[in-house]
């Protein structure tokens, strides 16, 4: 134990203040942020993905934001090669890192490692493809509940790529992914992790997701949405994000702008829940309560932090 390098994630679902408490936490013990978050990867996408600012980013160095366009799939794979490269890059200089974020599957693909499932079939993912592209993905989330209602909860019904992924792996193989999730993996060697979450009671956290929804469509996520239509083709991935989807659907006049804004509250809570399903089956992780004010929250997770270095 005393040969592994420590390592320390902040987590918790959307407009938790996870972020907030991780940038903290690294000002307090010489640390770096790698972000964990399946859209901060993209550049110009700032307002809808609640991206850290320019003067956070001075105050503390982040990884992992605003490396690929918004026209590339991005992989949990590609994470966890480039994440890794990022925490012995910040171990080597001397910083603590910190990973910060709500998407779980990179945080497992990161620190557990990914299961080594089976190859990918273009011949069956096209038909898949072109069954969403007649039909939409909600039909394909529903046959994939039927042969795998777990992992089909953790999947929203319009993130199509997971869904084609999931469904690929049952029909393969004939056994569901969190089967295969459970398989020994090719873990992050070398470095021992301190999980801290901020638990929040759903009725408080559903009232900072829709403040927060209000405050993206306030401060110019329109605007955002617009430049990234200008620059990008439709189907690209930015546009399967919560909000921008919505915000792009109004830009095109298919929704109102208060039923784009109220579709991405609904989604947005929807999306919290499922990231606390996730997270609760992760029974390493230390909770702390997130209805405690800011000085007392920092103050429980840096005595964490300090039992954990100790």
């Amino acid at each position: 134990m005393s040969n592994e390098k420590p390592g320390i994630a902040v987590i918790g679902p959307t407009a938790s203040g996870k972020s907030r408490l991780a940038l903290a936490l690294a000002i307090q013990f010489r640390g770096e942020i790698v972000s964990c978050d399946a859209f901060q990867v993209y550049r110009h996408m700032d307002i809808g993905t609640a991206k850290v600012t320019p003067a956070d980013q001075k105050q503390v160095r982040h990884h992992m934001i605003d490396i690929v366009d918004p026209d590339r799939d991005f992989s949990a794979g590609e994470y966890q090669r480039l994440a890794r490269r990022a925490v012995r890059d910040i171990h080597e200089r001397g910083f603590l890192p910190f990973v910060a974020g709500g998407t779980g599957f990179y945080l497992r693909a990161l620190i557990e490692g990914l299961f080594e499932g089976p190859a990918r079939v273009e011949e069956l993912r096209i038909r898949m493809k072109n069954i969403i592209r007649r039909k939409g993905s909600a039909v394909l989330h529903r046959a994939l509940k039927r042969v795998d209602p777990e992992c089909a909860g953790r999947i929203a019904e319009t993130d199509a790529e997971r869904i084609i992924r999931a469904y690929e792996v049952y029909l393969v193989t004939g056994k569901p992914m969190c089967w295969w999730q459970e398989q020994p993996r090719n873990a992050f060697r070398g470095f021992r992790w301190l999980k801290i979450g901020i638990n929040l009671p759903r009725e408080q956290l559903y009232q900072r997701i829709n403040q927060r929804v209000d405050e993206m469509f306030g401060c110019g996520l329109l605007d955002e949405t617009r430049k990234l239509l200008d620059q990008f083709p439709r189907a690209s991935q930015a546009f399967k994000a919560i909000g921008y989807r919505q915000a792009a659907a109004h830009l095109e006049g298919n929704l109102s702008l208060e039923e784009a804004i109220e579709e991405t509250k609904k989604e947005s809570r929807h999306y919290a829940k499922r990231q606390m399903t996730w997270f609760r089956s992760d029974r390493d992780i230390v909770w702390l309560d997130g209805q405690s004010d800011t000085s007392a929250l920092l103050q429980r997770a840096v005595q964490l932090v300090t039992g954990f270095l100790s």
